[in-house]
């Protein structure tokens, strides 16, 4: 470089420095404008996926943003939900706040997070070689349950405690453990995720098998009974012998933002943005799971976020839909008066109770 060229470019310097001086201040608030943070469980489920297709549907190249996180598990995310700075919602099993509050993580009387809606039914896989007939020999063997405060984890622990099956747990990433599972060394794999879950969907291994799990379902509201198919995989489940097992709720949870109203904002605006454009994401391309949303379902244990009451009261015909115990004692009612009018005796309340189960697994599309 020339001494003339050096001085022109020096003589211009300030000149360049006055015009990007601005641009790049305004940089950081056109870029944190309406950002949203959602954080998702990990890739061996499906919720990295609906994070991406929300993000997808809420970004407007201007004004709106969501940027999904990737955490370390169920409960770690509970957590970041309440106190690490940035964190604005979570998916969550809907099974968190019950299981959180009875290893006392949190206080009985904390209300935990607010939800925004339901979304999908993630199910239970347990996955065993094909000498374990059945989930009751696993008793006392080792079994992985995933990373410890991970969904599956959590669902798992909670699921062979009712089951009365004690399981030597351990705590290896599934995609780990199953090399594990191949070569004897443990017993079963536990994943908690949507069918069909890609870590078990692409699984061509005859020497692999999914187990039942004998759920009672008078146990626990929080569970659904469900059924794992050929459809959802071919190569472990044979046509005509669907898998029997349970599925739980993902939760779209939101952070206590009333004190940080730029992101209350934000997340009002996401909300708004996601309710009002949510049948697009039951278009052909988008992931099967958004066929279970019923944005108006209520999660008995959790509050909803009153700036989604608010949009579901100004835009759904029926704004509230029945709680589950209201649910539950229309449909005694009903049984009760169809029974009486053949001249029958009332059934006993667990009877009636599984029926209502089974009732509630075919609304959500649990039942095939």
């Amino acid at each position: 470089m020339t001494r003339t060229m050096r001085i022109v470019i020096a003589s211009m310097l300030p000149a360049l420095l006055a015009v990007a001086t601005p641009a790049m201040a305004q940089q950081p608030a056109t870029v944190n404008r309406g950002v949203v943070e959602l954080e998702t469980a990990g890739t061996s489920g499906i919720s990295v996926r609906i994070g991406e297709e929300l993000a997808t549907l809420i970004d407007d190249g201007a004004t709106r943003r969501l940027v999904p996180v990737v955490g370390k598990g169920a409960l770690q995310n509970l957590i970041d939900l309440k106190y690490l700075r940035g964190i604005d919602m979570a998916i969550l099993p809907a099974d968190i706040l019950d299981y959180a509050k009875e290893r006392r993580l949190i206080a009985a009387a904390d209300p935990g997070a607010y939800y925004i809606t339901k979304l999908y039914n993630e199910e239970f896989h347990l996955l065993a070689r094909r000498d374990i007939k059945s989930v009751a020999e696993l008793a006392n063997r080792k079994v992985n349950i995933g990373p410890q405060g991970s969904g599956t984890a959590i669902t798992a622990a909670r699921l062979f405690d009712q089951l009365k099956i004690p399981v030597l747990a351990t705590n290896e990433p599934q995609e780990v453990a199953l090399e594990a599972l191949r070569n004897g060394d443990i017993a079963a794999v536990a994943l908690l995720a949507g069918k069909p879950a890609p870590l078990v969907q692409g699984l061509k291994d005859a020497e692999l098998r999914l187990l039942e799990i004998p759920f009672n379902q008078t146990a626990n509201d929080v569970y659904v009974p469900t059924r794992l198919t050929a459809d959802d995989y071919p190569a472990l489940v044979p046509t005509d012998q669907p898998v029997k097992t349970i599925a739980v709720g993902a939760v779209l949870a939101v952070a206590e933002l009333r004190q940080v109203p730029e992101r209350n904002r934000n997340v009002m605006n996401f909300v708004e943005t996601f309710f009002t454009g949510f049948q697009s994401l039951l278009a052909p391309g988008h992931h099967p799971k958004w066929q279970e949303v019923n944005l108006a379902a209520e999660l008995p244990g959790w509050r909803r976020y009153p700036p989604a009451e608010q949009w579901l009261q100004r835009n759904v015909p029926i704004a509230k839909t029945p709680s589950v115990d209201e649910m539950r004692l229309m449909f005694s009612r009903f049984l009760d008066e169809r029974r009486q009018a053949a001249g029958e005796a009332p059934l006993p309340p667990q009877e009636k109770s599984a029926l209502f189960q089974q009732f509630r697994a075919w609304q959500t599309g649990q039942v095939q």
